[in-house]
C-alpha cells in the first residue's frame, strides 16, 4: 500500500493538533525551546528563543528552566549540558550531528596538537565536548575574529575545525601564520561559484551576503560575510533590496519575518538536483519527534563531569572575552 495511505502513528497527536500538544509539554514540563535557524520554519516559530551558536550559548547559560529541550544539532546540546549540568537536556534526534564535529575526532585532533605544543587552541563551538576540553578557547562565527584579535599577535595561534572561517579570520586580523584544522561544513562548502556567477547575471541589483563558512571562491563575491545572525541584522537593516544568501537555507525564515520587503535568493549548490543548501543533520528535527522528545523527556545528552568541567573552561573564557570585546 502507498505511504500516501499509510495511518498515522498511534502515539502522535493528529497533525493539526501536534503544535498545540508541543506548547502544551513544553509548559507541564518546564521547558525551554532552544531552536537554531536551520530549523524547519515551523520548529522556529514554536520555540522560545531562536539563533545561532554563541545567542543559544549564551540563552542556554541564562535559562531558568528545568528542561532545556534543544532542537538543533548534537554539539550544541552539549554545549547546554557543559552550562547547565543540574539540568535535563533533551533532543528530538540524537543523531542529528554536524560534519565538522564529525570531521575533527578529539583523538586523531590531540595527535594532531603534539606538532604544535606552544599554540592556543582557538575552536570554534561546533566541535564536540571532548575536543573543546582539548581547547584553550571556544569561538563562533559572530566572535571568532574578536577572539583571535583579542588573544594578541603574540600568540601563535591553532584553529579548528572549520579551515574556511579560520582562513576568513586570518584575513581579518592580518595573520599568515594561523594554523588551521582541515574541517569543512558539507552544506557552505557545497555553493557553486559558477552558479552563483549565472545568479548574479540574473539578478545584477542583487547583493551576495555569506556565511564565513563558504570557501573563498564564493566570500570574494560577497559584500557582506557575517555569521547566521550577522546575515540577519544586515538584512533587517537594509530593510529593502534583492539578497542572494550563500548559507543553509533555514536563515531564510527568520530574515522574511524581520525583512517583509527584502527579495531573498538562496545561493545555488554545485548540484542543482538536490537540497544541498539545506543541513541534512538540522533537517533530521521534526515536529513527530519534538513531541515526542517533550512527552519522553528523551532523547537526553549528558557530558560526564570531568569531561564538562574541562570543556566548561574554554567555553566560559570565550563568553567572558565576548563581554569584554562588546564592552561589558
Amino acid at each position: 500500500m502507498s505511504s500516501l495511505f499509510q495511518p498515522r502513528n498511534r502515539d502522535l497527536p493528529a497533525p493539526d493538533q501536534i503544535e498545540d500538544e508541543i506548547l502544551r509539554l513544553k509548559k507541564e514540563r518546564r521547558a525551554v525551546l532552544l531552536a537554531h535557524y536551520y530549523q524547519e520554519s515551523e520548529i522556529q516559530d514554536l520555540a522560545d528563543f531562536v539563533g545561532d551558536s554563541l545567542q543559544l550559548s549564551q540563552a542556554a547559560k541564562n535559562t531558568n528552566a528545568d528542561v532545556i529541550c534543544f532542537a538543533g544539532v548534537h554539539f550544541m546540546a552539549e554545549t547546554a549540558k557543559i552550562l547547565n549540568p543540574t539540568k535535563k537536556v533533551v533532543v528530538p534526534d540524537l543523531a542529528a550531528g554536524c560534519s565538522l564535529a564529525d570531521g575533527c575526532p578529539a583523538p586523531a585532533f590531540q595527535m594532531w596538537l603534539k606538532r604544535y605544543p606552544d599554540h592556543t587552541i582557538v575552536s570554534y563551538i561546533n566541535c564536540s565536548a571532548a575536543v573543546k576540553a582539548l581547547s584553550d578557547v571556544i569561538c563562533t562565527s559572530s566572535n571568532a575574529v574578536k577572539i583571535v584579535r583579542a588573544l594578541g599577535k603574540q600568540a601563535r595561534i591553532v584553529f579548528a575545525p572549520d579551515k574556511h572561517l579560520g582562513r576568513f579570520v586570518s584575513k581579518q586580523v592580518q595573520r599568515d601564520d594561523i594554523v588551521l584544522w582541515p574541517g569543512t561544513c558539507v552544506v557552505h562548502e557545497t555553493f557553486s561559484e559558477k552558479r552563483l556567477l549565472a545568479l548574479m547575471v540574473r539578478h545584477p541589483d542583487a547583493e551576495v551576503i555569506a556565511h564565513p563558512e563558504c570557501d573563498e571562491s564564493i566570500l570574494r563575491h560577497a559584500v557582506h560575510i557575517a555569521s547566521t545572525s550577522g546575515l540577519i541584522g544586515y538584512v533587517t537593516k537594509k530593510a529593502a533590496g534583492t539578497y542572494i544568501v550563500a548559507t543553509e537555507a533555514g536563515v531564510l525564515h527568520k530574515m522574511s519575518e524581520a525583512a517583509p520587503r527584502v527579495v531573498l535568493i538562496p545561493a545555488p549548490p554545485e548540484d542543482e538536483s538536490c537540497a544541498c543548501n539545506m543541513c541534512p543533520h538540522m533537517r533530521r528535527n521534526t515536529l513527530d519527534k519534538l513531541y515526542r522528545c517533550l512527552r519522553d523527556l528523551a532523547p537526553e545528552v549528558d557530558v560526564p563531569e570531568e569531561l564538562r568541567l574541562r570543556a566548561l573552561r574554554p567555553i566560559e573564557r570565550m563568553l567572558e572575552m565576548t563581554a569584554a570585546a562588546n564592552g561589558g
